[in-house]
Order: C-alpha cells, then sequence, then structure tokens
C-alpha cells in the first residue's frame, strides 16, 4: 500500500480536500460564436469512429476497477493523515487524561474502603446495643418473674396462716360436745332487720 508522503498541513489540506472539475473553456479565444465555418471544413461530415464493443466493455471494466483503487488509495492516506493528527493532538492529553484517571481512581477506591470501614464499625457499635438492650430485657423480664414468684409465695403463705388461723374454730369430734354447750348457752339470733347503712335495728324474740 501507499504512504502518505510528509509535507506539512498544506499538503494534507490538498490530499483531503474533494476532487474539483475540470475546467475546459467552451470556446477557444482565437474564434468567436459569430465566425463562419472555415472553407476547407464547409463540405466536412463527421463521421464517428468505429467502436469495438468486446474493447468497450473490456474499457469499462478497467476504468471502474481504476476507481475503486483510487478511492482506497484516497481512503487510506485520509485515515493515515487524520491518525497523525490525532495523536499529535491528543497524545499528551490521552496520557494526562490517563494519569489524572488513575489518580482519581486511587482516590475514590481509598474513600470507598474508609467507609466500608465506618458503615462496618456502626454496624456492629448497633449489633452490640441490640445485644446489650436484648440481656437487659431478658434479665429485668427474669427478676420481674422472680418478684412474680415471691408475691405468689407470699399469698400462699397468708392464706395458709389464715386457714390455720380458721381451722382453730373448725368443730372436730374431740371439740363437738364443748361446742354444742356453748351453742346451747349463748344462743344467737340471726333474724333482724337493717337499713341503708348495714345496721341491724330490729330482732325477734327467740323463742
Amino acid at each position: 500500500m501507499f504512504r502518505a508522503i510528509g509535507g506539512g498541513g498544506a499538503q494534507a489540506a490538498r490530499l483531503l480536500a474533494p476532487r474539483r472539475a475540470v475546467l475546459v473553456e467552451a470556446v477557444r479565444g482565437r474564434k468567436s460564436r459569430s465566425d463562419p465555418v472555415a472553407k476547407s471544413k464547409a463540405g466536412r461530415v463527421k463521421v464517428p469512429p468505429p467502436v469495438d464493443p468486446v474493447e468497450m466493455v473490456a474499457l469499462k471494466e478497467r476504468y471502474t476497477e481504476y476507481q475503486m483503487i483510487v478511492r482506497a488509495l484516497r481512503l487510506e492516506f485520509k485515515e493515515e493523515v487524520l491518525r497523525k493528527k490525532y495523536q499529535e493532538e491528543t497524545g499528551s492529553l490521552a496520557e494526562e487524561r490517563a494519569r489524572q484517571e488513575a489518580e482519581e481512581h486511587q482516590a475514590l477506591m481509598a474513600w470507598n474502603n474508609a467507609e466500608n470501614l465506618r458503615v462496618l464499625r456502626v454496624r456492629m457499635m448497633r449489633i452490640e446495643k441490640e445485644r446489650e438492650a436484648a440481656e437487659r430485657k431478658k434479665l429485668e423480664a427474669a427478676i420481674q418473674r422472680e418478684e412474680e414468684h415471691k408475691e405468689f409465695l407470699k399469698e400462699k403463705e397468708r392464706e395458709i396462716l389464715q386457714l390455720q388461723e380458721e381451722a382453730k374454730n373448725f368443730i372436730t369430734m374431740e371439740n363437738l360436745d364443748q361446742r354444742i354447750e356453748e351453742a346451747l348457752d349463748n344462743p344467737k339470733n340471726y333474724n333482724f332487720a337493717v337499713d341503708k347503712e348495714g345496721r341491724a335495728v330490729k330482732h325477734t324474740v327467740l323463742q
């Protein structure tokens, strides 16, 4: 393949410039349109030259191939010129940009690691507080159950003492005769009326 020939920006501009049409004068300068036909050409009849069909097809194919080759060469030259121009203009900038991106990436990674460490510490503190709160609630529940159990035992002790005190007045086989004599000696009249305050105001006479 051909390579672009160095020669500065002017040559690159010429290579990249679009092709212009060939300018051809319509009439020669030595003869105007109003001049008559020359006497030597007055009776001449123009006959087109004979055309060989096979040769015409071959020329057309070769011309098409020639156009394709020239177009490919122009594109190759254009691509190489643009590549060199881009490398000259952006080579140092690309290196600086890559260095800045690397520094930014390192800074972001450091910030990310610090943030992960901070979040981990916060999570550990929250877990520790939750564990302490759970243990405290568990201890308070155990203390409350212990107090309720003690209160239950005290209540049962009071009931037992009350039953023991009431048991002293129970009628048994041993004191049955004595209780009968006491009831006969001290009769009680339960036929009485009470007022609104619950005081006995009227008794009936025992018979």
